[in-house]
């Protein structure tokens, strides 16, 4: 019985009892996704996908089940077919299956740009530099590989001791963006030099900086089309073709090869042909099948290419449920798995190929020759250890992680320490804290005064806090403004300062279209900048934010520790928190009304029952998908609109994931049919469609279909025209009438409809339904086929751990005065 009360309003043939499906494994729940890899959701719901898998499950077991998946062909089975020059049937069929529909709706999501953009960069890479190694001799590979391990060793134990570059690792535009900061601070150029490129679409990566301009400005609607990815020339796609086709593969894997791996994918397929691990939704046991069918009997279970390849695949894919580097020992179990029969030698090699970065916890995983207490060093400079200092030390836990993730939260860290020893701490904003609104508001303005990084934590209505502050900044005169997750974030933002000019999108604050632009060192013209929705934030995403903040700015993370965390890898507020890193101000205001109490009683544990006299909050038994779907349909068109005046445009349908029978799919399909019912004259898409566009790996922004030309499909999102070009259309945008929890958070509707089918009870956490929940400002409904499993997963079903790195960076720079926590 569930422990919600309520009814449906207005609807009177609702069951009059709880008779729930009994939980179906592996069903809607995007935790197991029943779509498996290749038709896996963005990488926002890769996230969530890691949160719901089994109750209590870990980062460690879901990479050993993942890896397990190969396993099936025992050693013996594949060094036999290795023997055969061409492909088995069974390798072909495994291969095609990667093919058509099942990418495509995929990629639909995000997730295939994200899992492709991750293993291209990476692996790639690793592969690149080892195939002219191939022409050596095993003896001359062995040694340059030493030589470059040793090399890069050096290289880092020099730039310890050097003063700290933060920031040195990023790509892309965050590094044009660092580049052109330390030309200007350099003198080499002039800070203009920089403005007067034109800024890309907004992304969570910042553009070349725009000049400042001469008053603060309204943040500006007008973005520019999505850019189409660069065109793969026709001789690349031919040559990969004619490779694919030589191993088995489907043809229609050649478009995303070369967007992976570039122009000579022909030539890396064909030299190594693990690289195919690189292209979205291909399996191990797919590129097994296409590597025997090229190299025949050179290749085995432990080659080199193949180990390489599933170590970077396997930090690929933790990265994708949140994770910044892995525990070594459970990627060896899970090498085991895919039948390699040194996983030791294979983590190793991966390391010496640089496909992947070591790590130790508490204390450096590299050998360190300058280390005084070692001993006298002989005479090739190794020195040689202090047994009773082995015995003394404590044994060293090893991971291993990608280093753009590992560079990014170094940078990430060195950037935080320094906003904290760079801001004045003896101002005095004693009489703004005295014309706050509430306590806490006047707590956070005192607070800030005197720190450089502060963390606010608290709830829906603890926004108004992190307002008060910005208003009260900026009556002192300094240049304040507060950056949301979503267009909808800044709208309530917005409305809370009573200022639009006072917020923007984190995405338009680093692309340059929204905001004050920079300054003349090409920095944020920014004196003090509020985060919310800070549990948002990848790690990545905040170096780049932190590296463009100026000296002496001041930095407010805010937000609901309670929430879903990023779709990206990292969890930078939990371990900004954990690290006690700067002062800390805990929100006393509590959420108001029934669904305030109901969520706030999620956050702790408990699942109550809430008086909710006009029906707030209301619970819809259903026995099974069907129904679900059919009373999720009844709700938004008719029940909700007639109860409570709420047009269907303004109910947002939350639910688990996208695959089963009452995922966002099928969701949407029957949504569709009943709001807005049309041929999909546009790529499926009709004008007045509800959709979700994804620009980015992980960022979904929800808008309206309005016109579709020769241009493209034009979207309204938030009152913002978006055009996305006709080849983008089925890649990145959606139907979005049903959101999973991932894409719902940082934003809220007056009505939520949240679908609980029996088959979602392995998705179900703490976090996923503390977020669902509290998306509903005025009425939520309960779509309940879940049984038991709703008050177990609060009650017992917290937050996934991801593995990261940022806590043990941030307490080692930071003295453990730095920080003093209050509220």
């Amino acid at each position: 019985m569930t422990a919600l009360p309520g009814e449906t309003p207005g609807t009177d043939d609702a069951p009059a009892e709880d008779a729930p499906a009994a939980p179906a494994p592996g069903g809607g729940a995007e935790g197991p996704s029943p779509d498996g890899p290749t038709a896996g959701p963005d990488a926002a719901e890769a996230q969530e996908a890691a949160a719901g898998g089994a109750a209590g499950a870990d980062a460690v077991d879901a990479v050993a089940e993942a890896a397990s998946a190969s396993s099936e062909e025992p050693p013996e089975a594949v060094e036999e077919s290795a023997k055969t020059e061409k492909p088995s049937e069974a390798a072909n069929s495994s291969v095609a299956s990667a093919d058509g529909s099942e990418n495509a709706e995929a990629s639909a999501d995000g997730s295939e740009t994200a899992e492709a953009s991750a293993d291209g960069s990476e692996t790639a890479e690793g592969s690149a530099d080892a195939a002219p190694a191939a022409e050596l001799s095993e003896a001359q590979a062995e040694l340059a590989a030493q030589r470059e391990l040793r090399e890069r060793i050096e290289k880092r134990k020099a730039e310890k001791a050097a003063p700290i570059s933060a920031g040195g690792g990023l790509s892309g535009t965050a590094a044009d963006l660092l580049a052109a900061v330390r030309a200007v601070e350099s003198g080499e150029k002039a800070g203009t030099a920089f403005f007067a490129r034109t800024a890309p679409a907004p992304a969570p990566a910042p553009a070349s900086p725009r000049p400042a301009p001469a008053a603060a400005q309204p943040p500006r609607p007008a973005v520019p089309e999505v850019p189409a990815p660069q065109a793969a020339s026709p001789e690349a796609l031919e040559a990969v073709r004619a490779v694919l086709a030589r191993g088995g593969a489907p043809e229609a894997l050649a478009r995303p090869a070369v967007d992976a791996l570039g122009e000579q994918a022909a030539e890396l397929l064909r030299t190594d042909p693990w690289h195919l691990l690189a292209v979205s939704g291909v399996r191990p046991e797919q590129a097994d099948g296409f590597a025997r069918a090229l190299l025949g009997s050179e290749c085995g279970p432990d080659d080199g290419r193949r180990t390489a390849a599933l170590v970077g695949r396997l930090l690929e894919q933790a990265a994708l449920r949140g994770h910044t580097a892995l525990d070594a020992a459970a990627v060896r179990t899970a090498l085991a798995g895919h039948a390699v029969r040194d996983p030791d030698a294979a983590v190793l090699n991966a390391v010496e190929e640089g496909v992947a970065l070591l790590f130790g916890e508490g204390g450096d995983a590299e050998p360190d020759e300058t280390d005084a207490e070692g001993g006298e060093p002989d005479e090739d400079g190794v020195r040689e250890a202090d047994p009773t200092a082995e015995a003394d030390a404590a044994p060293v836990r090893m991971f291993l992680g990608l280093d753009r993730y590992a560079l990014a939260e170094e940078s990430l860290a060195d950037g935080l320490a320094r906003l904290v020893n760079a801001c004045e701490k003896t101002a005095d904003w004693t009489e703004a804290a005295a014309g706050a609104p509430s306590p806490s508001a006047a707590e956070l303005i005192r607070t800030v005064a005197s720190a450089g990084l502060v963390v606010h934590s608290g709830g829906e209505a603890a926004r108004a806090e992190p307002a008060a502050l910005i208003a009260a900044a900026r009556g002192l005169g300094l240049r304040a403004l507060g950056a949301a997750h979503s267009e909808d974030g800044r709208r309530r933002l917005a409305a809370a300062t009573g200022d639009p000019t006072t917020a923007v999108t984190l995405a338009g604050l680093l692309s340059g279209a929204q905001g004050p632009g920079r300054d003349e060192d090409g920095a944020l013209a920014l004196d003090l900048l509020v985060v919310l929705d800070a549990p948002q934030l990848d790690v990545e995403g905040a170096a780049v934010l932190v590296e463009a903040l100026a000296d002496g700015a001041r930095l407010v993370l805010s937000g609901d520790p309670g929430v879903l965390g990023s779709a990206g890898a990292g969890r930078v507020f939990a371990d900004v928190l954990a690290a006690r890193a700067c002062p800390q101000v805990v929100s006393r205001t509590p959420d108001p009304g029934p669904i305030g109490e109901l969520v706030s009683g999620i956050g702790i544990g408990e699942l109550n029952q809430v008086d909710a006299p006009g029906k707030e909050v209301v619970i819809v038994p259903v026995r099974d998908a069907g129904e679900a779907v059919h009373r999720t349909v009844q709700l938004v068109a008719d029940s909700v609109p007639r109860a409570f005046s709420i047009p269907a445009e303004e109910t947002q349908v939350i639910t688990v994931g996208h695959g089963g029978a009452a995922g966002t799919r099928a969701l949407n399909e029957a949504l569709k049919q009943r709001l807005n019912p049309g041929p999909g004259r546009f790529g499926g898409f009709d004008p007045g469609d509800r959709v979700v566009h994804v620009p980015a790996p992980g960022r979904a922004v929800p808008g309206v279909v309005r016109s579709a030309d020769g241009e493209g499909l034009h979207l309204d999102c938030g009152g913002v025209p978006v055009v996305v070009p006709q080849e983008r259309v089925e890649s990145s945008v959606r139907h979005g009438w049903a959101l999973s929890a991932h894409q719902a958070a940082g934003m809220r509707w007056p009505a939520a409809v949240v679908v609980l089918p029996g088959d979602a009870a392995q998705g179900l956490s703490r976090p996923w339904v503390y977020t669902a929940f509290g998306r509903g400002e005025r009425h939520l409904s309960v779509v309940h086929g879940v049984d038991r499993a709703l008050p177990h997963a609060v009650a017992e079903v917290p937050a996934q751990e991801r593995t990261t790195r940022l806590r043990p960076l941030l307490e080692a720079l930071l003295t453990p005065d730095a920080a003093s926590s209050t509220g």
